[in-house]
């Protein structure tokens, strides 16, 4: 009977498939597939670590410089703000300066403008003065002319108006 189930087994085609399919394995085994295989897998493996490496020292470069572009924005902000409060304090201290300047100028002007009226108003009186002292001084010539006749009193009269007239400039 083990030989009858021996030809059968022998016979059959599953044990034939199997059989060259263990010697198909075997063969591989013998000319070091599953070794090249293996190789080849460590290498994809060394591949995709060197990529994840490199994909990793990327990514913490893109951190950096986003970091650091942060970090510039923000500079760049407060410098910014710097130059307005600066700027602004400068406007407020021309505008100041201005302010006062024009107030200066108004003052000196004014008082410029007071010192020439004085001296206008010095002059008119001056005038006026003068015009009613001469005015006067006519007056009193042709009343004593008219009262006085004589050669003595030409004299008298003209000494009398000189000596009017020296008083009173």
């Amino acid at each position: 009977m083990l030989a009858a189930a021996g030809a059968s087994l022998l016979e059959s085609t599953d044990f034939w498939v199997g059989a060259a399919f263990f010697i198909f394995l075997l063969f591989l085994i013998i000319k070091g597939v599953p070794g090249i295989i293996a190789k080849a897998l460590d290498e994809r493996a060394q591949v995709i670590r060197r990529e994840l490496d490199d994909a990793r020292r990327l990514r913490e470069e893109a951190q950096n410089l986003l970091s650091d572009y942060q970090r510039k924005s923000r500079q760049a902000e407060e410098e910014a703000k710097s130059i307005v409060e600066q700027a602004k304090r400068e406007a407020d201290a021309l505008a100041a300066e201005a302010r006062q300047s024009l107030h200066e100028m108004i003052v000196r002007r004014t008082k410029q403008a007071e010192e020439k009226i004085a001296m206008a108003e010095a002059k008119a009186f001056d005038e006026v003065r003068s015009a009613t002292i001469d005015k006067a001084i006519a007056a009193a010539e042709n009343v004593l002319r008219a009262k006085v006749v004589g050669s003595k009193s030409d004299q008298m009269i003209e000494h009398s108006i000189q000596d009017l007239r020296s008083k009173l400039n």
